[in-house]
């Protein structure tokens, strides 16, 4: 299917591009997650709480307190709450900007909330690797390039939910402060280690020996 515009048939999909949409249905998570606010909160802290056990505490916390690190490093109990607030900040946020713009008679507003819904799946899921990468595999170079294009894209994603719906705008101001904050720590972690922590830390069973 084409459409004239101008005296020039665009395709429907270029049409589409040209209003500004960035809404891929392959890479988004299904509508209920974003109609229903209790899924909406508590999906994103349940899939960040089983990538955190699912990468061994201990292990994880001795590693941490081991590789060097820049000044201003949060003690390691600090982050399973605050990432507990923000993952609902950023779940209540997707459902708040979602129930706007698909509700809107605003054609606009309902085009930004489904790309909202893409770029929302695609930095939960940058957000979900950057643990692995960092912790597991102990990648600093592959980790820093995740949260740098982790920020990029919630960067972008609060900026079109700004237009659907301020409350949602102002709900990811947390998580980009602290986003901002987790990538001095990521690349000062990496630059402090050489860009190398596969010598930095100890099983925890030979700790014990």
């Amino acid at each position: 299917m084409s459409r004239q515009y101008g005296g020039v048939l665009r395709p429907r999909g270029l049409e589409n591009a040209a209003a500004g949409t960035f809404h891929i249905p392959s890479l988004t998570l299904p509508n209920l997650v974003f109609e229903q606010p209790a899924i909406s909160i508590l999906l994103p802290v349940a899939l960040g709480t089983v990538v955190g056990y699912a990468n061994r505490p201990k292990d994880t916390q001795n590693f941490y307190l081991e590789i060097k690190q820049p000044p201003l490093r949060p003690p390691p109990w600090l982050f399973g709450p605050v990432w507990t607030a923000l993952y609902a900040g950023m779940g209540y946020a997707s459902w708040r900007a979602w129930s706007t713009g698909i509700s809107s008679f605003d054609p606009q507003k309902v085009l930004l909330a489904k790309e909202g819904a893409t770029l929302y799946t695609i930095q939960l899921g940058l957000n979900l690797l950057w643990m692995p990468l960092f912790f597991g595999y102990k990648r600093p170079i592959e980790a820093t390039v995740d949260i740098v294009a982790l920020t990029g894209v919630t960067g972008y994603l609060t900026y079109i939910w700004g237009q659907v719906d301020e409350v949602a705008s102002w709900c990811m101001v947390p998580y980009m402060g602290w986003l901002g904050f987790a990538t001095y720590l990521c690349v000062g972690a990496g630059y402090l280690n050489d860009w190398n922590f596969s010598d930095k830390i100890r099983p925890v069973s030979q700790k014990k020996e």
